[in-house]
């Protein structure tokens, strides 16, 4: 019979990894980090166990959108009060808070459950090239 290997959640080693979205496609960049929160990069994949590794994003404010989204492309979000839908162009948040952008990318792509808000957690985001994990010893993750 041939089985599958499911892996246990003591047996889990994570990894630090450094992404540069410098010139890169938002979109692009989040589906990768994504993929590595949630551990599909790596051969011994479980979907019910948080197998993914920690993952650093530097300088999100040179990453790019493709197309027109930059003038097209709203942010809306609800204050709570009535009449309160708030919206926001994608060239403004870039500008103002291109950390904020990438993290909305980021968690649009990881499952609405327990899991997924566990593995969001490892996921560090700066605006510029200087973070403050040197002692982790990042590796450089190539897109």
């Amino acid at each position: 019979m041939n089985s599958s290997y499911l892996q246990k959640p003591q047996d889990v080693e994570r990894k630090w990894y450094v992404v540069d979205a410098a010139d890169k496609p938002l979109g692009r960049v989040a589906a990768t980090v994504a993929s590595i929160l949630r551990g599909k990069h790596l051969p011994t994949f479980t979907p019910n166990v948080d197998c993914g590794d920690f993952v650093i994003i530097i300088n999100t404010d040179k990453a790019v959108l493709t197309g027109d989204k930059l003038n097209k492309k709203l942010y809306q979000h609800h204050t709570g009060y009535i009449g309160n839908l708030k919206e926001v162009k994608y060239g403004t948040l870039m500008a103002e808070k291109s950390d904020f952008a990438m993290q909305l990318a980021v968690k649009g792509m990881i499952p609405d459950t327990t899991l997924g808000r566990k593995q969001l957690t490892r996921c560090h985001i700066y605006k510029g090239a200087d973070h403050k994990h040197e002692a982790q010893k990042p590796v450089a993750y190539e897109l």
